[in-house]
């Protein structure tokens, strides 16, 4: 159970989560296109295609040539940008786009994994520069994500590592070998059947917002269907409320009886020393 807190004789765990339409309700990248325009990366044309492939993704996903089209299209558009501008950015508008459009059971999930000692892992294949800060917001203790090739402080329009499909199980089996995860006991959420070879990488996978695809996959292998759709602000949310294992409250219940039999003793020798008054 995820409230159940990780034994420490055992090897480690983690949660590894997709981040677009699984722990947030939009393409992180394209979040971004009226930040970009604002600051002069884009044109208003570009705003609107990236607004109509918005639309589409959010409509019914994406398959791989879609997403390799999406990749092609804005590993071009951002040739040239410089990279600083871009961290800029993200880091202003980072509160404003993304913290509204955060799931609320995401945010939950996320929670309860700490809680139950596990690692959380952002795997996306959106860019770093927009996944880490993302990762940050969210208290992920890990993110991989796509890389882009820059010189001299700009991006060259080419990919130096694409965290995509069966890329991103590689990754996931490279962290397990680094950090002595245990990818039996871990667990994995995605929305799209690109990322079955992630989530078969591990003993917990879980289908999140499926698309048609990756519905039927997880039907037919018995996969959790979960349903994410309460965006909500961070701030807002109250935290996960986990009642502690029972030897912890035992524990802490005897501290307290303790505790205040040590007070009512040391009261009445008190008494007992000055008087009543």
């Amino acid at each position: 159970m995820l409230s159940d807190v990780e034994n420490h004789s055992l090897p480690r765990t983690a949660a590894f989560f997709d981040l677009d339409k699984t722990v947030i309700a939009k393409s992180s990248t394209l979040a971004f296109s009226k930040s970009f325009y604002q600051g002069g990366l884009i044109n208003r044309r570009a705003v609107l295609r990236t607004a109509y492939a918005q639309f589409v993704y959010l409509l019914g996903g994406a398959d791989h040539e879609q997403t390799e089209r999406m990749r092609e299209y804005l590993t071009a558009l951002c040739r040239g940008w410089d990279v600083q501008q871009v961290k800029e950015i993200v880091a202003e508008t980072l509160h404003r786009l993304i913290d509204p459009i955060i799931y609320d059971e995401a945010a939950s999930l996320i929670e309860q994994h700490h809680l139950a000692g596990r690692d959380v892992v952002i795997v996306s294949t959106s860019g770093a520069e927009v996944v880490e800060p993302i990762g940050e917001l969210l208290g992920a203790d890990r993110v991989v994500a796509t890389r882009l090739v820059i010189e001299d402080g700009r991006f060259t329009g080419e990919v130096e590592y694409y965290a995509y499909g069966p890329t991103k199980a590689e990754a996931i089996a490279e962290l397990a070998e680094s950090e002595g995860y245990d990818l039996a006991r871990c667990y994995a959420y995605s929305d799209s059947i690109t990322d079955v070879p992630m989530l078969e990488a591990v003993g917990h996978p879980h289908a999140v917002n499926p698309d048609r695809a990756l519905r039927r996959e997880a039907a037919n292998r018995g996969w959790p269907v979960l349903s994410f759709n309460r965006p909500v602000r961070l701030k807002r949310r109250l935290p996960t409320i986990t009642m502690p294992p029972r030897p912890v409250l035992v524990a802490a219940a005897v501290g307290a009886a303790t505790a205040t039999a040590g007070l009512v003793w040391y009261a009445s020798r008190r008494r007992t020393a000055v008087g009543p008054f």
